[in-house]
């Protein structure tokens, strides 16, 4: 009988030993927020091998003028849906002798909040020459150049231009990456050449023959268009560690 207790009193102990483990686990899942969550993402090299990276804000070459907070590799990050879009995108491009040259896909929260603080301190403007020169630096939340929260960081949006693979140059689109004006909006004319109108449209028409919406103020963003997470505002950095 007391080796019988024994053997019952330690099944119980196992079992006990079992459940804590379990509740363990579970309280470690429940941790992850679904905003720290990048299970439903992947890193652009891997998807879309093809795709030309410059990641600008891993530099130093944009608006800020610093590595932006949040940008720990020079990686591209998407959801997995529209990283398989672009997969059609790109090949499409393929056809016409272009590759896609991304600027920016995922961009987390943190690095929202750190162009946020730029933009209210109106004394920096290292960088008004290159991206803002028509604009004073106060108006750019009033005209919708910064914003406390971007299409970026639900993981389906990108920045992105067309790569001539004949010239071994970027399409000239009349405008660069990034500038805060009129030139930058794709119905702009202006005195734009045909050339330059006609590259615009290339780009706006393949990625939207793929699944992808484009934004009236600037030419190289697109969003897809059945986005998995239109109301989630990631936060885990942009790093292959993320989606390792």
């Amino acid at each position: 009988m007391k080796k019988q207790s024994k053997s019952l009193a330690a099944l119980a102990l196992g079992a006990l030993l079992l459940l804590s483990a379990c509740a363990g686990s579970a309280s470690a899942a429940q941790s992850v927020s679904p905003e720290n969550d990048a299970s439903g993402f992947v890193s652009l090299a891997e998807a879309v091998p093809d795709v030309i990276l410059e990641v600008r804000y891993y530099s130093t070459y944009n608006f800020v003028g610093d590595r932006i907070d949040g940008y720990e590799d020079p990686c591209a990050l998407l959801t997995k849906e529209a990283a398989q879009a672009l997969q059609g995108a790109a090949a499409d491009a393929a056809q016409q002798g272009y590759r896609l040259k991304v600027y920016d896909a995922y961009r987390p929260q943190t690095a929202v909040d750190n162009f946020v603080a730029w933009a209210e301190d109106t004394d920096d403007t290292r960088m008004k020459a290159y991206f803002y020169p028509e604009l004073d630096k106060s108006v750019l939340f009033d005209q919708g150049y910064i914003a406390a929260k971007s299409g970026h960081s639900r993981g389906s949006t990108l920045d992105l231009t067309l790569f001539d693979m004949d010239t071994g140059k970027e399409l000239d689109m009349g405008g660069t990456f990034d500038y805060f004006g009129e030139l930058s909006h794709p119905d702009y004319v202006g005195d734009l050449t045909r050339e330059q109108i006609d590259n615009r449209n290339t780009l706006r028409d393949i990625m939207v023959d793929n699944g992808f919406k484009p934004l009236d103020t600037e030419w190289w963003h697109f969003t897809l268009a059945d986005e998995p997470y239109p109301d989630t505002y990631f936060t885990f950095p942009v790093s292959e560690d993320s989606v390792a």
